[in-house]
C-alpha cells in the first residue's frame, strides 16, 4: 500500500502556532558580507568593461597624455564629462610661468585649455616663485633667447585635431630646434615619465609642421626648474605611434 504525500512542518508551539526558526547571527553576517562582495565585484566588472564613446573630433595635448596613462578612464571622462569651474590662475601652472612670459616679452591672449602649465598636475605653489626664478637664472636656458614662446597649434593625428600650446622654442645650429616645456613640479620616473613624454612627442610634430622642417630636426625637452634638470626623452613617439595610441580610444566599443 502506497502512502500519500507527507507534509513536513516546522516546530509548533503548544497552542499549535508555528514557531519561527532561530536565526544564527554568524550565518546572517556571512550572508551580508557575501552580498557586499558580490556588489563590489559587479561594480568592478562594470568599471573595467569597455566604455561606449564616440571618438571626438578634437583632443587637447593634456587629454592625449591622459589617454596614454589610462585609455578607459579618458573614455569614461569623454562619455560623461564632469563640469569643472574654470580657475585661470590654478591652470596657469604657478606664477613662475607668468614671470617667464614677461621675461621673454610674451603678450598673447591664452585659451584656458592651453595655458602654460595646464598639463602640470603637481605645479609648484606661487610661494615658490623666488626659488624658481633663482633656479631658472642658474640654468642653461637663462641666457638663451627663444625664437617663439607660447606657440599655439592645431595638428591632425589619426583624423583627430590635437590642440595645444608650446612654452618655448629655441633655435640650434644647422637649422635645428629645441621645443622646451617648463616644469615646476617633480620629475617623474618609470612609466610616469613615458606617459609625460607624449606631450613632447606632440610638440615636436607640431613645430616641425609649423616651421616646415623634417621631424628629425626638432628636439624636445622638459626642463624641471626646481631641480635644474633638462630631460630629453629618447624614442619619442612619431606620428605612427601617436596614431596607434589614439586608436586605443574605442570608437564603438560595447558598453557593459
Amino acid at each position: 500500500m502506497l502512502a500519500g504525500p507527507v507534509a513536513v512542518s516546522g516546530p509548533v508551539a503548544s497552542d499549535g502556532a508555528a514557531v519561527e526558526p532561530e536565526v544564527d547571527p554568524v550565518v546572517t553576517r556571512w550572508q551580508r558580507e557575501a552580498d557586499l562582495l558580490l556588489a563590489e565585484r559587479a561594480e568592478l566588472t562594470r568599471l573595467s568593461g569597455a566604455v561606449e564613446v564616440s571618438l571626438p573630433g578634437q583632443l587637447s595635448v593634456t587629454q592625449l597624455v591622459a589617454l596614454r596613462r589610462d585609455p578607459a578612464a579618458l573614455a569614461r571622462t569623454l562619455r560623461r564629462p564632469v563640469p569643472v569651474e574654470p580657475n585661470p590662475y590654478a591652470r596657469r601652472g604657478t606664477a613662475f610661468h607668468t614671470w617667464l612670459e614677461q621675461r621673454f616679452g610674451a603678450d598673447r591672449l591664452l585659451d584656458l585649455d592651453e595655458l602654460p602649465g595646464a598639463a602640470d598636475a603637481d605645479a609648484a605653489p606661487d610661494e615658490a616663485l623666488v626659488e624658481l626664478q633663482e633656479r631658472f637664472l642658474a640654468s642653461e636656458w637663462a641666457d638663451r633667447v627663444p625664437v617663439e614662446v607660447e606657440v599655439p597649434f592645431a595638428t591632425v593625428i589619426a583624423g583627430v585635431v590635437v590642440r595645444g600650446r608650446m612654452d618655448a622654442v629655441f633655435a640650434r645650429p644647422g637649422g635645428r630646434f629645441d621645443v622646451v616645456d617648463w616644469k615646476t613640479g617633480a620629475q617623474p620616473t618609470g612609466a610616469a615619465a613615458e606617459v609625460a613624454a607624449v606631450q613632447l612627442a606632440v610638440y615636436r610634430l607640431a613645430w616641425a609642421e609649423l616651421a616646415g622642417v623634417p621631424v628629425d630636426r626638432v628636439g624636445a625637452a622638459f626642463h624641471y626648474v626646481r631641480h635644474g634638470v633638462t630631460v630629453r626623452p629618447a624614442d619619442l613617439l612619431d606620428v605612427t605611434g601617436l596614431t596607434a595610441m589614439i586608436a586605443q580610444l574605442p570608437e564603438d566599443s560595447a558598453h557593459s
